[in-house]
């Protein structure tokens, strides 16, 4: 098992890991040398115009895996600050010859200035911090703030998948879209309680669920949302589940996550 020291110098060399060690003046590093990337992530790095997706918070990538697997006609990217975790999922990337995944280490807040407007076509967020004191509510990564940083990056329509075991996080994502006109097309409680309803998307196990299966799995408290939300009114809730929430978000306004309380 490679030191955090040795996977930081691995990542330096990675051909699939772009980094950013400036918040203030923004600069891509890739294999040791500044490179801009801004609005040339299909020519210059994926050599096609399939559509790409964002893993916001990927953590150990998990989902950016997963998904470029189950997805070869689409791009991924994981974005993180933990440069620990996101050389798990790009040394996977790179085993599994994934051409279509990336990963960039940055502050997700300056996301903006990575990527030209409509450029992303799709955004998945996986077990976000919830960060449950309410002076830290503006760090979530559904709060309204985190949603005019997405703004910056596309114009109107764009799905949104949000995963979460934690309820209170749900509610307050549920309230936020509410403030913004924004109706849910589809949630999902209790992903695990239903097998042939809920495509098996979400039912990718990240390195969290992994950890606490028998909480996530078998407690009360586990609860898991997939938001699928459109433009203003034009779309309705069109099925719930009981015991499941799965959503997708579509056009949104989504700011500076402080250092994750969880642990792992």
């Amino acid at each position: 098992m490679p030191s955090k020291l040795e996977k930081f110098a691995e990542l330096d060399v990675l051909k699939n890991v772009f980094q950013n060690f400036n918040f203030k003046e923004p600069q891509l590093m890739h294999e040791k040398a500044p490179i801009q990337m801004k609005g040339l992530w299909h020519k210059n790095y994926f050599g096609n115009q399939n559509p790409i997706v964002l893993e916001l918070a990927c953590g150990r990538g998990e989902y950016t895996v997963a998904l470029g697997e189950r997805f070869p006609n689409k791009n991924f990217i994981g974005i993180d600050i933990k440069g620990n975790r996101i050389h798990t999922g790009a040394t996977q990337a790179r085993d599994r010859n994934l051409n279509n995944v990336a990963f960039l280490r940055s502050y997700i807040q300056i996301i903006h200035h990575f990527f030209e407007r409509n450029e992303i076509a799709e955004i998945w967020i996986t077990f976000p911090d919830p960060f449950p004191s309410k002076s830290d509510r503006m760090n979530r990564l559904t709060s309204p703030r985190f949603l005019d940083y997405y703004r910056q990056i596309f114009e109107a329509h764009i799905p949104i998948h949000f995963k979460t075991d934690n309820l209170p996080l749900f509610r307050y994502t549920l309230g936020v879209l509410d403030g913004r006109g924004i109706e849910p097309e589809e949630y999902v409680e209790n992903i695990y309680a239903i097998d042939k309803k809920v495509d098996d998307i979400l039912k990718i196990e990240t390195y969290y669920e992994r950890l606490h299966p028998h909480l996530l799995k078998n407690s009360s408290f586990a609860f898991f949302f997939a938001l699928l939300t459109s433009p203003f009114h034009e779309l309705k809730i069109r099925h719930v589940h009981r015991q499941v929430h799965f959503a997708r978000i579509y056009p949104i306004s989504i700011c500076m996550p402080r250092k994750s309380k969880r642990t792992g």
